[in-house]
């Protein structure tokens, strides 16, 4: 199971239309964002934690585009929110650091 990050602390989000901009007031970079960047960033403040999650929310949302391609361009979005420093680590899971633990 792939998690996602979380939303970076630092990272103001402004809507315009069907598209946004991020803007880090750390480091201060500004990155725009597509509807679909802007649909992923919203999900990711949604709880949505886990990428096949994602996937299938997209997939609802975009159903006239394949699934590998939306595996492709939301893996690549969100590297690239990476790289910006947009984003932060995913936490630990505690369940799952307890399994096997008794």
């Amino acid at each position: 199971m792939i998690k996602l990050p979380n939303r970076g602390p630092n990272v103001i989000f402004q809507e315009m239309d069907d598209e946004a901009v991020l803007f880090c007031t750390q480091s201060e970079v500004y990155f725009g964002l597509n509807s679909v960047g802007k649909t992923i960033w919203e999900l990711l403040g949604d709880g949505v934690t886990r990428f096949d999650k994602l996937i299938a929310l997209l997939s609802q949302r975009y159903p006239e585009v394949e699934e590998r391609v939306l595996q492709e361009d939301a893996a690549e979005f969100l590297e690239q929110l990476h790289e910006n420093g947009l984003v932060t680590a995913p936490a630990a899971d505690p369940q799952q650091d307890d399994a096997g633990h008794g």
